[in-house]
């Protein structure tokens, strides 16, 4: 299942790809043009002035005197320009904070530094969200650690994911093909990594894939607990914890959250004690990560996890690889 990239028709912007998106293209396009014509209108007039009055020699410069009609219109006319943005802004606003009768609700759950979807179904993905071509959605936003703001370009759509409270957006996807979700909001070290994938699939593709949500759909071969492991360990965004391979090593620098290499069968120094790393410790610390913290991380709030039990057992075995 591969998707083109959707080409844009508009220099400036992404390409359009939900029904969210043209009105707000129409009013960037107008405030653009608007403001390409008076700053060529203004500067031409300037110019214009300085060389009809420029200095010289026998005249003398007279005093310009106060012209009302001249202040009525330039302080009227931006007023109603004001006026203009503010109705189709706010209007746009309203249209995009009311979701369709019928619309499938998708929580959006942001984390330091990933983001994760789950479906009616009950299943969760992370760092991917698939969605059906004109079906219309209402995203349930929300934030398990600190401030973040989900992002879709292609939709033109931005809204902050707070800690404590739901926010929400609506849209129905208009074009089959690849989006792309970003953090806008600074989040900490590892913000500029918190990263996502929008699939946007024909009904009946859609269908083949919802039979698929929450398994393994690689080959044979990728499909190995090892190897899925650790396609479910880099989606989870947990390299930018633990550094890729769980090296414990990021650009040099010590990563924000302890090395998993050579970590299985080894003693861990944790805030319950010395404690040996085998199955059962790392399950515990993928779903509940502040049970027993790593000497010398307890300032590092790692978020919990949900999986279902065979991918904590997939990525256990790729854990287990690492040495």
């Amino acid at each position: 299942m591969f998707l083109q990239p959707v080409p844009s028709d508009n220099f400036q912007l992404p390409p359009s790809m939900a029904d969210t998106a043209p009105p707000i293209d129409k009013a960037y396009d107008f405030i653009f043009w608007f403001s390409v014509v008076f700053f060529v209108a203004v500067n031409a007039a300037m110019i214009y002035f300085v060389m009809k009055y420029k200095r010289r020699k026998g005249v003398r410069p007279e005093p310009t005197g106060h012209f009302m009609k001249l202040e009525l219109f330039w302080t009227i006319t931006p007023t109603i320009f004001i006026f203009f943005l503010f109705h189709a802004g706010f209007t746009g606003y309203i249209r995009n904070a009311t979701a369709a009768e019928g619309a499938t609700e998708i929580r959006v759950r942001a984390k330091k530094w990933s983001w994760e979807f789950e479906y009616p179904s009950g299943d969760r993905a992370p760092a991917e969200l698939t969605l059906e071509l004109n079906r219309p959605y209402k995203m349930i936003i929300s934030s398990e650690d600190v401030l973040h703001s989900f992002y879709i370009p292609e939709f033109r759509m931005k809204r902050d994911a707070v800690p404590g409270q739901y926010s929400f957006i609506q849209f129905t996807p208009t074009v089959a093909g690849d989006a792309h979700v970003f953090c806008a909001e600074y989040c900490g070290t590892s913000h500029s990594g918190m990263l996502a994938t929008v699939k946007i699939l024909p009904p009946e593709q859609y269908k083949e894939w919802e039979k698929t949500l929450g398994k393994c759909t690689g080959t044979p071969e990728e499909c190995k607990p090892e190897k899925w492991g650790e396609t479910l360990f880099v989606k989870n965004g947990c390299p930018t914890c633990h550094g890729a391979g769980g090296t414990g090593d990021i650009a040099g620098s010590k990563s924000p959250g302890p090395k998993l290499v050579g970590l299985f069968g080894h003693q861990e120094n944790t805030t319950a004690g010395p404690v040996t790393a085998d199955e059962n410790y790392i399950r515990e610390s993928i779903l509940r990560p502040n049970a027993k913290i790593v000497a010398g991380y307890q300032t590092v709030q790692m978020p919990p996890f949900v999986f279902k039990d065979d991918q904590l057992d997939a990525i256990i075995a790729y854990i287990k690889s690492l040495k």
